[in-house]
């Protein structure tokens, strides 16, 4: 491992105090102080909130039907975006407050479609392995901690590795000490190989895959335009047999949550393994998209999605790569989106929840 730049142990240092303080500081006092800040950002309107917007106008013209130039979209684009800044800094509070929040709050304050919920555990007790896709909703590291309890056992995400190491340590302890097994995306073996193999064991794997980091994205039709997917999710139910579930996460008031576990995406009887991938891929999208649809204010997306919107270097590579057949055939692009720790965009748990 490499040693530590100052810059970095003081972020590290500043990090765990703040971490401390919000499990320290009354729940109430905490709220308000995050609120604060997700307003502030909001306000600024900063390249996160401008690209947030970017995403929202998609949600809005899909979920309206309406053809209306974007900037016909402002007075409901405005409050739809700083409701979803204030949820975004809802998951950040909660995530450093989990810790501390009671199983027995976890238990009782969750909302779910229980028949699904058991069908999961139904196959995990048969040996078959479950993977749980999930767009960057709500917050996917309560509902992880909830399906752990209700008797998962535990789950397997994967999970970018960032700077400084000390903060990624700080969130891997933080992550196993809740029942979860974290496949850091490098610096040890590959996430897709260890994630096949838990899956062949019957466990549960979850993904947050509605943004692909990859060069290797499944090009989907997304809120009316082109996007990049993970090819991940798909990969892996199509080479172990698992049963890829779709789930969406929201808010429930100010105390409680709510999930959806949607059934299960079969593999097609009739293609090819790359064919396969693309079309559960495109349906994984449907699904993300109704569920989008039915929360916007707690879509988490800070981060370009559209292919419109995309570098297009990079964009360029990943089709050239998805020509040559690499990618999606040979299970590249795990579904590991936007980092995993506190620098990311995107928030600090990105694969962990249910």
């Amino acid at each position: 491992m490499e040693k530590e730049t100052f810059r970095e142990r003081l972020t590290s240092a500043v990090f765990s105090a703040g971490w401390n303080l919000v499990c320290r500081l009354p729940e109430s006092v905490a709220r308000a102080l995050f609120n604060f800040g997700a307003d502030v950002a909001w306000r600024r309107q900063g390249g996160g909130v401008q690209i947030l917007e970017g995403n929202l106008v998609r949600v809005i013209r899909t979920s309206s039907g309406d053809s209306l130039p974007d900037d016909e979209f402002g007075p409901e684009l405005r409050a739809l975006s700083r409701a979803v800044m204030r949820s975004y800094a809802r998951y950040y509070l909660e995530t450093f407050r989990l810790q501390i929040i009671p199983d027995e709050r976890i238990l009782a304050g969750m909302h779910v479609n229980q028949e699904n919920v058991d069908l999961t555990l139904a196959h995990m007790k048969s040996g078959r392995g479950v993977i749980y896709a999930l767009p960057h909703m709500g917050d996917f590291e309560q509902a992880g901690r909830w399906v752990i309890l209700i008797g998962a056992g535990s789950i397997v995400a994967p999970a970018e590795r960032l700077k400084p190491e000390s903060v990624f340590r700080k969130f891997l302890t933080f992550r196993e000490g809740l029942g979860m097994e974290i496949v850091p995306t490098s610096g040890g073996p590959h996430p897709f190989g260890v994630m096949a193999q838990r899956l062949r064991a019957g466990k549960l794997v979850t993904i947050v895959a509605d943004r692909d980091l990859s060069d290797t994205g499944v090009e989907v039709d997304f809120f009316g335009e082109k996007a990049l997917l993970p090819a991940g999710p798909a990969a892996l139910a199509v080479q172990t047999g698992a049963a890829l579930m779709p789930v969406s996460c929201w808010f429930v008031g100010e105390a409680e949550w709510a999930a959806h576990v949607y059934q299960e995406i079969p593999v097609p009887a009739a293609g090819t393994r790359k064919e396969k991938i693309a079309a559960m891929t495109q349906t994984l999208a449907e699904v993300f998209e109704q569920a989008i649809c039915e929360h916007p204010e707690d879509w988490h997306m800070l981060q370009k999605v559209f292919v419109t919107d995309l570098d297009p270097e990079r964009l360029a590579r990943s089709r050239a790569r998805a020509v040559g057949g690499n990618g999606a055939a040979r299970g590249n692009g795990t579904g590991v989106v936007n980092g995993s720790g506190p620098a990311s965009g995107s928030g600090p748990a990105n694969g962990s929840g249910a």
